[in-house]
């Protein structure tokens, strides 16, 4: 099976040609090279590479570079800006490059962007006109999903991270599952889908993480396979475990069948953002 990781990030070290806008748990440089390295390393063939907001906003510049070097292995998502009244233009334009499959909309952690404000209609417009999935950020925010699901029906909604507070380091939330009755509410609306990103931080308990199964098999129950992708939210998570680590548990559970593995491990990805990699 091919297997695709649903979130990764790349970035170099902070110097004055491409400086950084802030911070971002990890090591101090993860170049597209060495993602590339860590990829082969678990035997992970591609990859959506998610230009990090934390560090560059909404410069992509080192994401098209990265592609540039790896066409074959890197799909690419870039953060978009609401609140720019010209943000339509800028998501025609990343929709006409090579290898761009979706955009994204932050609005947390930390005070954000307001929920409510008229931009996010406009981002979720304008990629239904483009054909662009948009990726939301919004721990805590759910309600507000719901509601882009219902205003924008022909927009693909990716809820990142399974829409749940993720730790930047150990230990686990007390209670990580807490929203997850407001999560499978959304498995209601027919043009949302769930990345099953970083859910190996969510456990209280060490690796291979069993306590996260029961959890996540309501979410698959909900969602169906077709609207899951699986991913490890590289290098976000590089506090709380390895890359190894984030990849192994589902290829090892006896909790999915070999169907139910492919189709989350990169199936219903190639579908969702219509990318599949060039890899023999």
């Amino acid at each position: 099976m091919l297997t695709i990781d649903a979130q990764v990030h790349a970035y170099e070290r902070n110097y004055p040609g491409r400086p950084w806008a802030g911070v971002l748990p990890g090591p101090p440089e993860v170049t597209g090279d060495a993602m590339v390295a860590a990829m082969d390393a678990v035997g992970v063939d591609a990859a959506v590479l998610i230009s990090p907001f934390a560090l560059y906003r909404y410069d992509a510049t080192y994401a098209l570079e990265v592609h540039a070097a790896h066409p074959d292995r890197f799909a690419l998502i870039k953060p978009v800006d609401p609140t720019d009244p010209a943000v339509g233009e800028t998501i025609t334009e990343w929709a006409a490059l090579e290898g761009t499959v979706g955009v994204r909309i932050m609005l947390n952690p930390g005070p954000g962007l307001d929920p409510e404000h008229p931009g996010v209609d406009r981002v979720l417009a304008a990629a239904a006109r483009a054909s662009m999935p948009v990726n939301l950020m919004c721990w805590g925010l759910l309600e507000h999903f719901a509601r882009y699901a219902r205003a924008h029906p022909g927009t693909m909604l990716v809820l990142d991270h399974l829409g749940l507070e993720q730790p930047f380091h150990p230990p686990a939330p007390p209670a990580p599952f807490a929203d997850l009755p407001k999560l499978l509410a959304l498995a209601d609306y027919d043009n949302v889908v769930v990345k099953i990103t970083g859910a190996c931080t969510l456990s209280h308990e060490p690796y291979p993480y069993g306590d996260i199964w029961d959890p996540l098999r309501r979410v698959f129950d909900a969602f169906g396979f077709d609207r899951c992708l699986w991913g490890t939210d590289w290098t976000r998570a590089v506090h709380l475990l390895t890359y190894e680590q984030a990849v192994a548990p589902f290829r090892l559970t006896d909790r999915l069948s070999d169907a139910e593995r492919e189709t989350l491990m990169g199936g219903a990805l190639q579908r969702i953002y219509d990318w599949r990699p060039a890899i023999t």
